[in-house]
């Protein structure tokens, strides 16, 4: 496996998982000044940064068509392999970030 790829599958991780954890708990600060119970705004918020957390891990969605482009018109596979493998390793962020807020809040963020 290439070197750049491991050090991007662990960029695109880390990158997720503080996008979810960070937006949930700095967005919970407008449900606290809204009256809204601080903990249910990072459950609720939590649950919607999901999608955007691998949008912004992998950089975009343009990159990520093209590189699947690459890989599929131009024969290449390891290009659409390691695309893969990046949007994987964003999922794997945010549902490490989710666990974490499950540990914390004491409940089941799905």
């Amino acid at each position: 496996m290439d070197e750049r790829l491991v050090i991007s599958m662990i960029h695109c991780f880390f990158i997720a998982f503080g996008v979810v954890i960070g937006g949930a708990i700095i967005g919970s600060i407008g449900g606290f000044i809204t009256g809204e119970a601080p903990m249910t705004s990072i459950y609720r918020i939590a649950k919607r940064l999901r999608i955007w957390a691998i949008v912004a891990a992998i950089g975009g969605t343009f990159d990520a068509i093209s590189n699947f482009e690459k890989g599929i018109f131009e024969g290449s596979p390891f290009d659409l392999f390691k695309q893969v493998m990046v949007i994987v390793s964003a999922m794997g962020g945010v549902q490490a970030a989710l666990l974490v807020f499950s540990w914390v809040l004491h409940e089941d963020v799905t």
